[in-house]
């Protein structure tokens, strides 16, 4: 890890539901359901290469808590319970730097997948 991938301050804006990470004169919000749905928890990513879970329905998921794991990450605790992903300081600087791009690839895979930012429920019952 580089100096320039460590924020120099962290802010957690309850209200709008982001996380603001600042490196020297830039600052970049990620909301949390970004982070959420790009957490590095065994959850999201699979116990291996290509084992992924899609994550549905977190349009309004917040974070509750952050707290620093020793030197090198952030554990963020989000409101639906989810609290075992260690978002490292690289991590986080990737996912500012790329955020653009990887939102349009998790809305892809939404709509591939026939799912929704609303709820895992969308598309799963029929009117009768």
């Amino acid at each position: 890890m580089n100096a320039s991938q460590l924020p120099t301050n962290i802010k957690l804006h309850k209200k709008s539901k982001t996380l603001e990470l600042f490196y020297g004169d830039t600052s970049y919000e990620l909301t949390a359901e970004f982070l959420r749905v790009h957490s590095p928890s065994a959850e999201v990513r699979g116990h291996g290469i290509g084992n992924g879970v899609l994550q549905t329905g977190k349009k309004f998921v917040g974070i509750n808590a952050i707290q620093a794991s020793g030197n090198y990450a952030l554990k963020i605790i989000f409101d639906d319970g989810h609290d075992s992903g260690l978002f490292t300081w690289p991590y986080l600087y990737d996912l500012a730097l790329h955020q653009e791009k990887y939102w349009a690839e998790y809305l892809s895979k939404l709509v591939a997948a026939g799912e929704s930012r609303d709820s895992g429920l969308i598309g799963k019952f029929k009117a009768v």
